[in-house]
């Protein structure tokens, strides 16, 4: 974990609801799966968000406008600078093995699919993705995950964009392995569908962010677990579903 002031390049909506800020400078070398913690003036309690994608000192992080926190941050500006914890969390495995992994993200759980794809096709690995949203006007980055060269497909609830459905209903039967990341019911539900190992990245509310409240502990097969800390990527088959 680091301490570190970023500066602001870029923070532009995807969404009407959904934004991408860029952040410059000393950061951590961060993994995908990881998050950072962000610090805002005013505000108590720090606001963990999921790293989209990361090279070199330069952080892209996606986040959805849901409270006064995120509607703070949607209002700053390029040039202005924050306050973070960088390289929070134990991010995802790269090196399970697996030839064609299956990446599932389900609204703002779709950040952090994209460093991860990024990083399992720069390694050869045969990547399908499927994104899950409500409706056509939440859909984003899809573009971005086929520059990659992934295999993409995008659900929506309503079937007014792509498949009609969840993401459930778009799974990709010739993967060996699957990472996931999304609301609970969504990685309950995949929980179920799949027969093939993965790991799921949990959404949580968080009080430190790293691991000395025990605000975000859930149960485990071998135990409690912080989110924050031990996770946020569990395993599949620990988890007591």
């Amino acid at each position: 974990m680091k301490q570190t002031i970023l500066k602001i390049t870029e923070n532009t909506p995807l969404t009407p609801s959904v934004f991408r800020m860029r952040l410059e400078g000393d950061t951590d070398d961060l993994r995908p799966g990881q998050f950072v913690n962000i610090k805002l003036e005013g505000l108590f309690l720090r606001r963990p968000i999921s790293v989209c994608d990361y090279d070199d000192g330069r952080l892209t992080v996606i986040y959805k406008v849901v409270g006064h926190g995120t509607e703070l941050m949607s209002r700053m500006g390029i040039g202005e600078t924050l306050d973070v914890l960088t390289g929070l969390g134990n991010g995802y495995d790269l090196d399970v093995g697996c030839q064609r992994p299956l990446l599932v993200g389900g609204g703002v759980g779709v950040p952090p699919l994209y460093y991860l794809a990024r990083e399992l096709i720069a390694r050869g690995r045969r990547v399908s993705v499927v994104l899950g949203f409500n409706t056509a006007s939440e859909v984003f980055y899809e573009d971005e995950f086929k520059k990659l060269g992934a295999s993409v497909t995008v659900t929506t609830a309503d079937g007014s964009y792509g498949v009609r459905g969840f993401v459930t209903d778009a799974l990709d039967e010739n993967a060996d392995y699957f990472y996931a990341c999304g609301p609970e019911p969504m990685l309950k539900a995949l929980h179920r569908a799949t027969e093939i190992p993965g790991e799921m990245s949990f959404e949580e509310r968080m009080g430190c962010g790293f691991g000395a409240c025990m605000g975000c502990s859930c149960k485990t097969l071998t135990g409690n677990k912080r989110i924050c800390r031990e996770g946020p990527v569990l395993k599949k088959e620990e988890l007591l579903w």
